[in-house]
């Protein structure tokens, strides 16, 4: 088996998390400038065995697409050209931000460190991951 690839997508970061070999794990893995992300996944991809890339879809409360999905979208078309032997499955991301905060401060984060913009964005790439896990 190979891993699974979570992508938090955003405007400016995209929060990245991966699975173990096994599929078993959700860990996270880096945050990306948005414009190197294409750069970085190739990169990652000719290092490890990439089976899927999950990527998060963005909802409104009642359950229609958010406005972030319009700059989703044309990354998702970059995605399959660029990686055309790699599925992709999208998996509702609703509260991820939310729950990744909630994690730091379960977590023990000092304030300074919850303000970090990019460690919000790889835990919500791994909370996408992980409940994507969990509906296997």
């Amino acid at each position: 088996m190979g891993r699974i690839l979570a992508i938090d997508f955003g405007k400016k970061r995209t929060g990245i998390a991966i699975t173990d070999e096994q599929q078993l794990i959700a860990s996270g893995l880096t945050t990306v400038n948005t414009q190197e992300l294409i750069s970085f996944l190739k990169t990652y991809t000719a290092n490890e065995n990439v089976t899927l890339f999950v990527v998060g879809k963005p909802k409104q409360m009642d359950n229609t697409n958010s406005e972030s999905e319009v700059l989703i979208l044309p990354f998702l078309k970059k995605l399959s050209k660029h990686f055309p032997r790699i599925p992709v499955e999208r998996v509702d991301e609703r509260f991820t931000s939310k729950m990744a905060f909630q994690t730091m401060i379960t977590g023990g984060l000092k304030k300074k460190q919850r303000q970090n913009k990019a460690l919000i964005d790889e835990i919500s790439a791994t909370i996408i991951l992980q409940s994507y896990l969990n509906s296997k």
